[in-house]
This record gives structure tokens, C-alpha cells and sequence, in this order.
């Protein structure tokens, strides 16, 4: 469902990466995780899908009238900078970004495709990143769209995306029509995400909480962290993270709510024999989980880096849409952070966990 957002705060050089400099002749290189492109030649397979045709009526029931009507307003600003390599190099010089890790728009996770639309698509996604990737490599790496609706399909996109094109993981949404990512009809993806240390962003797309989201964009503003929080929820309390102890998890938005009220969560694990499926308490698996750094309020980037240790979070800016954060090394130098932990935040925890060298 194409959602399109506005986009500012690229007119400004910041100034923020003159407070890194080098660090022991180190040259730090700032990397942004959340950062999306959207795929043309992806439309094409599904232009004339039915799901495709009525996705206006579902926006308009999800976000309402206004938002969409807003968002559609924005198309001009925000579709160039999800397709240009230009205007993203430029954009990324002015945030003072040197790396992103491409990610495919969630606007194009398609779960409704059938098996066959469903590898066209998710190629052509999968192309559209590779060929950045190999055009500035220095610039770019990439996380791989798969077919989770078909989880066997998705283990086999994953392998081929990892072991053939470079790409660091893959980026999935918070469900996949319905059902939970913790069911165990997605074990084969999260077996071979362990088997190959692929990192897993979990990025949502659109709410399954509607009617009273309606307005005032709280689809988003609540939505989108809500379904963050959801999804983690049954990936802890469902015992997947005990069944694949090393998987990689990136979670977007600051991992929603779930870090803010890990005592609440714990307390559940505690005296509610439905929730002790999972072996620890709740709390225990921040500790192996990543989140980016799209909390908006610099205050609660430290309460989250107090909460699940600084060494969890990595950069993140969702660039283009305009719910994101287009002066990041300032968003981290005003969060009270040392600069040690800004240097692991902006740059150190992404090298270490996407492997970048």
C-alpha cells in the first residue's frame, strides 16, 4: 500500500560529526539501519492485481481520509528520494551519513501474492537494492524483501540474498496477514536467519488496531510502535527466541513499547502461567535483541540505552518519511551520551552487527 510521507530537514548540513572527529586515528563511518527504497520495477508485477487495486479503500479505513489525502499530496517529494541514487547521496552528505543499510519499502511487502507474483516481486525488489549496493558499494549494503507468506520460499530468498548478493539480512513486517511471526509455520525462515547470522529488521506495515487509530495519524504514532511491540511480545513470550538463541534482531522505532514497560512484562511472566512459555523473564531477551534509534525525544534514547545497555542501539533515521529523524548525529550527541557511546551508537554496534568490516 503505497504510503507516502513529506520529507525536510535536508537543506542543512549538520555539523554534529565535527564532535566525533577521529578516534585513535580511527575514521569513524556513520551508518544508518532504517532506511528504505522502493522498487519500480516492482510495481509492474502488481499494478493490476485486485489486493493492489483496492489498497486506497483499505489506507483510507486504516489512517483515515485526511492522512491519506495529506500523503498522497507529498508523492512528488518523497517517491524521488525512495528511487534516486542521487538525491539520496546528496541527502546523505547533508545528514552527515556515510553508510546505509537499504531496506525495501514496507509499502511493498505484498503478503497477499500468490507464489509465483510473489518470487517476480520480491526479485525485482531484491535487484533494485543489489544494483545500489554494486554501483557504491562503500555506501550502501542491503537487507532482502522475501516472501514470508511462503516461509520456505522466504528461507531460500534469504540464502541466495545473503551467500549470493552480500546482503547483510532481511527486513519483514510485524505479521504476515494475520498471523503472528512467532507461529511455527515460520520456523524454516528463522532457522536459516540463524544458520547464516542474518540480521531480522522488524519493520511494521499499517495496524491491526484500527477504529479507534483512525485520526490524527495515530496510526502511526501509536500504530506502528504498538505493532513493534506486539510482534516482539510473541517472539519472547512464545519461545522463539529460546529456540533460536542467535538470531539477529534489529526492531524499528525504538522497539516500540516493549522496553518502557519491561516491568509490567516481567511481572506477567511472573504470575500468569500463559505467559511462561518462554524460559527467562521477558526482560532477559533485551539484552539480545537491537533497536534503532527513532525514539524522536533525545531523553528517551538514554532511558532506552540505560534499559537495554548502549551497546543494543543502533542508528536509524527511516529515511524518507517524514515520521523520522533527518539530524541524527545531533539527536545522539543531545541525548546525554559520552562519546564513547555515541561513537558505538553512530557507528561501532552497526559495524559489529552487520558485519561491515
Amino acid at each position: 500500500m503505497t504510503q507516502v510521507f513529506s520529507c525536510a530537514g535536508f537543506d542543512k548540513p549538520t555539523v554534529s560529526r565535527l564532535k566525533l572527529g577521529r578516534e585513535g586515528g580511527e575514521q569513524l563511518r556513520i551508518v544508518d539501519a532504517h532506511c528504505h527504497v522502493f522498487s519500480l520495477a516492482a510495481e509492474e508485477y502488481v499494478r493490476d492485481c485486485p489486493e493492489k487495486k483496492a489498497e486506497q479503500a483499505i489506507l483510507t479505513d486504516m489512517q483515515g481520509e485526511a492522512s491519506v489525502k495529506h500523503n498522497a499530496t507529498m508523492m512528488g517529494t518523497v517517491l524521488p528520494k525512495l528511487t534516486s541514487i542521487e538525491s539520496r547521496l546528496a541527502d546523505m552528505d547533508a545528514m552527515g551519513i556515510d553508510i546505509q543499510i537499504l531496506s525495501p519499502s514496507p509499502t511493498q511487502y505484498y503478503y497477499w501474492a500468490d507464489r509465483e507474483l510473489a518470487a517476480a516481486v520480491v526479485r525485482s525488489q531484491n535487484e533494485t537494492i543489489a544494483a545500489a549496493c554494486d554501483e557504491h558499494p562503500h555506501r550502501f549494503a542491503g537487507l532482502a524483501a522475501v516472501s514470508l507468506q511462503f516461509p520456505e520460499l522466504a528461507a531460500e530468498q534469504l540464502d541466495y540474498c545473503v551467500r549470493e548478493l552480500g546482503f547483510k539480512g532481511a527486513e519483514i513486517s510485524s505479521h504476515v496477514s494475520g498471523t503472528e511471526i512467532s507461529d511455527t509455520q515460520f520456523a524454516p525462515f528463522w532457522q536459516k536467519a540463524e544458520e547464516l547470522g542474518a540480521v531480522v529488521f522488524l519493520h511494521p506495515l499499517g495496524v491491526t488496531l484500527r477504529d479507534r487509530l483512525r485520526q490524527h495519524y495515530l496510526a502511526n504514532i501509536i500504530g506502528v510502535p504498538l505493532e513493534t511491540t506486539i510482534a516482539l511480545s510473541h517472539l519472547i513470550y512464545g519461545g522463539v527466541l529460546d529456540d533460536y538463541p542467535d538470531l539477529k534482531i534489529l526492531a524499528g522505532h525504538g522497539g516500540g513499547f516493549f522496553s518502557h514497560y519491561n516491568g509490567r512484562f516481567d511481572h506477567g511472566w511472573e504470575v500468569r502461567p500463559e505467559c511462561q512459555k518462554c524460559k527467562h523473564p521477558p526482560s532477559e531477551y533485551l539484552q539480545r535483541i537491537h533497536f534503532d534509534t527513532i525514539v524522536h525525544e533525545p531523553s528517551q534514547l538514554r532511558k532506552l540505552a540505560d534499559t537495554v545497555g548502549v551497546e543494543r542501539l543502533i542508528l536509524g533515521t527511516d529515511y524518507p518519511f517524514d515520521m523520522g529523524c533527518f539530524d541524527p548525529l545531533e539527536f545522539v550527541h543531545s541525548s546525554g551520551l559520552n562519546e564513547e557511546e555515541c561513537a558505538q551508537v553512530l557507528s561501532r554496534n552497526a559495524a559489529k552487527l552487520f558485519g561491515l568490516g
